[in-house]
């Protein structure tokens, strides 16, 4: 029979910000098998898997991104009081999406994963930049929408120069000493 996930008495959350491509989801895999050889269990909050069930058909216009943010951030805070470690795995092209969740949330991360747009182009696994420039998507982050980088984030990733273990590590790091682990 397996064992239980272990909780925390105070939940936390993270929230990897950056340009799409740039990193993000492959380091939230690499956090969450991190946190599991510590019994962690945590709920990754992926942006492109909501967005399929909150707005299935997309426009990623301002006013459906505010309301999308703020559901995210709504199911992420429940997670967290009820002591499940959450990892937000979401672009948040806007600074206040992610103040908001500093706000609400009282342990609270937010980690930019910095990679040059170039970098992010060139891998694009999605399509989404090939797109922007056949004029098939007019907001992606980075071309005609703008990303709006952390002023003072918790911790900064190289996505260029740091592997995904690597950044994994050094998350879990800044958790224990930030005292949101053990």
């Amino acid at each position: 029979m397996p064992t239980a996930a272990r909780k925390i008495e105070n939940g936390f959350a993270l929230w990897l910000t950056g340009l799409p491509a740039c990193g993000k989801s492959t380091i939230a895999k690499a956090l969450v098998a991190h946190l599991a050889q510590r019994g962690l269990k945590a709920a990754v909050l992926e942006s492109d898997a909501l967005r399929k069930v909150l707005t299935p058909h997309p426009r990623y216009t301002e006013e459906e991104r505010q309301a999308f943010y703020a559901v995210m951030l709504y199911i992420g805070r429940l997670l967290a009081e009820h002591g499940v470690p959450v990892i937000f795995d979401a672009t948040a092209n806007r600074r206040a999406y992610r103040d908001a969740a500093r706000a609400q949330i009282p342990h609270f991360l937010e980690i930019y994963v910095d990679t040059a747009l170039e970098t992010c182009m060139a891998r694009d696994p999605k399509g989404i930049y090939k797109k922007g420039q056949e004029g098939k998507a007019s907001n992606v982050p980075g071309l005609q929408s703008p990303y709006e980088a952390p002023e003072f984030p918790d911790l900064v990733i190289d996505g260029e120069k740091e592997g995904p273990e690597d950044a994994a590590e050094k998350i879990v790091a800044l958790l224990i000493e930030k005292k949101f682990l053990p």
